[in-house]
């Protein structure tokens, strides 16, 4: 029987990394399923969800932490079972003036309508009018069904007027 983990690394970035990593998957029988990558903060950052037989989690740990033993950290954890939530899945992404608690305000209004964030990404930036830092957040949701597109740009939009919403995956206010 299969068991499906994620694997978690942190640590310092060089080419060929994640090659390492699917190289340590492979070897131990997985099935690189998902994944988040990125260069963070000057640092590799990444999960990936992995498939392998079910005898195979020991050598999948010492295949990972062999990989940099001096600079990458590693955990895995077991995944869980698709539950079966309900509801409309919307993209949104977010543009304001830099400020600290922009996305501590904004999670604030997703949590206070019990809306789930499936994925988040963010940077900032430079406005190409003043220079100033602009914070750019794009987020994946799962809207429960008593939430209206409406409703949810509503609370959003009141977070502040130096804070702009939009849903470019063209979702119709209803």
């Amino acid at each position: 029987m299969n068991q499906s983990v994620i694997l978690t690394v942190v640590g310092s970035d060089r080419p060929g990394l994640t090659k390492a990593i699917a190289d340590a998957v492979y070897k131990v029988g997985g099935n690189w399923l998902e994944s988040h990558l990125s260069r963070l903060g000057g640092q590799y950052v990444g999960s990936v969800l992995v498939e392998l037989p079910a005898d195979s989690l020991r050598d999948l740990e010492a295949a990972a932490n062999a990989i940099d033993a001096n600079g990458l950290s590693v955990s895995i954890s077991p995944s869980l079972a698709a539950d079966d939530r309900s509801g409309d899945v919307l993209a949104i992404e977010i543009v304001g003036q830099d400020r600290p608690g922009i996305v501590r305000e904004v999670t604030t209004v997703l949590a206070g309508l019990h809306v789930n964030i499936e994925g988040f990404s963010s940077e900032i930036e430079g406005s190409a009018w003043s220079g100033s830092p602009l914070f750019r957040g794009r987020a994946n949701l799962l809207l429960p069904p008593d939430v209206s597109v409406d409703r949810l740009r509503e609370a959003l939009e009141d977070i502040s007027g130096e804070i702009m919403v939009d849903f470019p995956d063209g979702a119709a206010a209803g």
